[in-house]
């Protein structure tokens, strides 16, 4: 049996049709798929500009018209648990951040999913976007510290025991707070941690049951930061396997290889080029339009970008940096290329079917049959 793990992703965008057909179709796509696991983003709006969400530039709009309408997480996933009957994924969040929910919260939350999946919950957890927090009067600053105390908070409430907690924090200090909410048969929810920066992956190494990045992009950099969470992990002595090494992976797939092209030309998908971070633009040679120290996902509040500004800074994304960054191409190309990432550490993948984004609907929703073939297919390696 392999033991390379597949999850799939689930944008959690209300459809025309309410908030249950776009996440019943993943889950039946995972189970279809014999996938290990179903996973939710946490947002409050889409990373995508909405300027551009639309027809013509997306064809897939007339199923969502109002892109920002992201669902709250932990809600749909107690929906998934009532559903998630006949393979029993994991059910995974990709990912909540420690600025907008207090982590005695959070704590609660990922220990209550895990008593209803019966120890399948997986918490997903980071330092969050820019685009999350600061737009509603949350506190941007100092995200990592803010991070490892929320990891730190998490881990004490849960090892506590019931007994009430006392500690001193920066930022969630704890006065006899009380957290007695049972382990499922002895186990926590496993904390997969997105970290890229040198102090959170020190941070994953101490805390972390999985590494999961959602921005690293070239190979060696995530083996060479792989072996800094591991590094971290021996040194606090834990077993350095022990943290799963996983990514997150846009795939954008169909029936040919000529869709395949037309859908990496498109509008919509050049804007994904906005979200890489100014970093990896200079490594192709080339200059982020947003800025020389832009950290794409993180720093981007695409609803203040209107029309015109999108299109101009999508005129500067080569397809060259977007097939360098996404996982592109028929089933066999694309299960080539998660093979490459299996070679520099990956052991587990987390897809996320990124093909609607082009202004074909037919073709978007031809897709699926592709991407359902590459997870089986992913599945054995």
């Amino acid at each position: 049996m392999s033991n390379f793990g597949v999850g799939v992703v689930e944008f959690l965008a209300n459809s025309r049709f309410g908030p249950g057909p776009m996440v019943r179709n993943s889950l039946v796509t995972a189970q279809a798929a014999r996938a290990d696991s179903l996973w939710v983003p946490d947002h409050l709006n889409s990373l995508f500009p909405r300027a551009i969400m639309k027809k013509p530039y997306v064809g897939a709009a007339v199923l969502m018209p109002r892109p920002d309408a992201c669902l709250e997480p932990w809600t749909m996933l107690g929906n998934i648990a009532a559903k998630n009957r006949l393979r029993r994924l994991k059910l995974g969040l990709a990912v909540t951040d420690t600025a907008r929910r207090n982590p005695a919260v959070t704590a609660q939350a990922a220990a209550t999913l895990h008593l209803l999946t019966k120890g399948r919950a997986i918490l997903g957890i980071g330092t969050g976007e820019r685009e999350g927090n600061e737009p509603y009067g949350v506190d941007w600053s100092k995200p990592v510290g803010r991070f490892i105390e929320a990891m730190a908070t998490i881990r004490a409430l849960w090892d506590s025991d019931g007994a009430p907690v006392t500690r001193d924090s920066e930022f969630y200090p704890l006065h006899n707070a009380t957290f007695d909410l049972p382990p499922y048969k002895g186990t926590w929810p496993e904390i997969w941690i997105a970290s890229h920066g040198p102090r959170m992956l020190r941070a994953t190494g101490r805390y972390g049951d999985g590494w999961f990045p959602g921005a690293i992009f070239h190979r060696p950099d995530y083996k060479a930061c792989l072996d800094v969470v591991r590094t971290a992990a021996s040194d606090s002595g834990r077993e350095p396997a022990s943290v799963r090494a996983a990514n997150f992976l846009y795939v954008v797939t169909g029936r040919t290889r000529d869709d395949v092209d037309e859908a990496i030309d498109s509008v919509t998908m050049k804007s994904f080029g906005l979200l890489i971070p100014a970093a990896e633009w200079k490594r192709h040679g080339l200059r982020h339009p947003m800025g020389d120290d832009f950290a794409g996902f993180q720093d981007i509040i695409p609803q203040v970008l209107d029309e015109q500004t999108v299109l101009s800074y999508n005129s500067a994304v080569p397809t060259s940096l977007l097939r360098s960054c996404l996982l592109a191409g028929t089933p066999d190309e694309v299960v080539d290329q998660v093979a490459e990432w299996r070679d520099f550490g990956l052991e587990y993948g987390v897809f996320a079917n990124a093909s609607f984004m082009q202004p074909s609907a037919k073709k978007a929703l031809a897709a699926s049959a592709p991407f359902l073939q590459i997870l089986r297919k992913a599945r054995k390696l």
